[in-house]
């Protein structure tokens, strides 16, 4: 059975529990009590492929920082550096260098965003660097200063203010509906 941290509990109800040796020591019916016993190893687990019509980067390296900043929680007045990930399905005001942003439907980001990769489902005010793609999502809006390599709108998502590709010249620009 696993606990809620995925450890596995080896407690065995007192009904069935059969007379094992002393913890430590193994015996031909119980190797495992041996001192080298260990847990088997857990399969690696597949992330979930993405839906056919959102095929955006956001997967990150397993061993990177992710922050999520959750439902109903105001995050105000941080610089945040050094995060791979930083999810947002609350309230954010801060400056940002990382690698990735995304902001979930509901969430809400007003600051300064420097990063490689934006996924805006929710809000965005203020400066966003996206150095090699921004996304906006249907229900995605994004106002300020904006900057990108590349750029994907879907249909529904708005974008307003002084937006440009970091390799064209920049002009004042509006897109969808407010």
């Amino acid at each position: 059975m696993n606990t809620l941290f995925g450890h596995r509990d080896n407690r065995v109800p007192v009904r069935d529990a059969p007379t094992l040796p002393p913890q430590g020591t193994a015996s031909p019916q119980n190797p495992l009590h041996g001192p080298q016993a260990q847990h088997p190893p857990r399969p690696p687990q597949a992330p979930a492929p993405a839906p056919a019509n959102e095929q955006v980067a956001t997967r990150t390296d397993p061993g990177g920082s992710k922050l999520i900043v959750g439902p109903n929680i105001k995050l105000r007045g941080v610089e945040i550096d050094d995060c791979d990930t930083l999810v947002v399905e609350g309230r954010v005001e801060a400056t940002m260098v990382s690698r990735t942003i995304q902001i979930a439907e509901g969430g809400a980001f007003s600051g300064k965003v420097d990063v490689d990769l934006a996924e805006i489902h929710g809000e965005f005010k203020g400066e966003l660097t996206a150095r090699r793609k921004l996304v906006v999502h249907a229900s995605g809006t994004v106002s300020g200063k904006i900057r990108y390599g590349k750029m994907q709108v879907n249909e529904g998502g708005v974008m307003s203010g002084d937006i440009g590709s970091l390799e064209g010249p920049t002009q004042p620009l509006k897109i969808g509906a407010a």
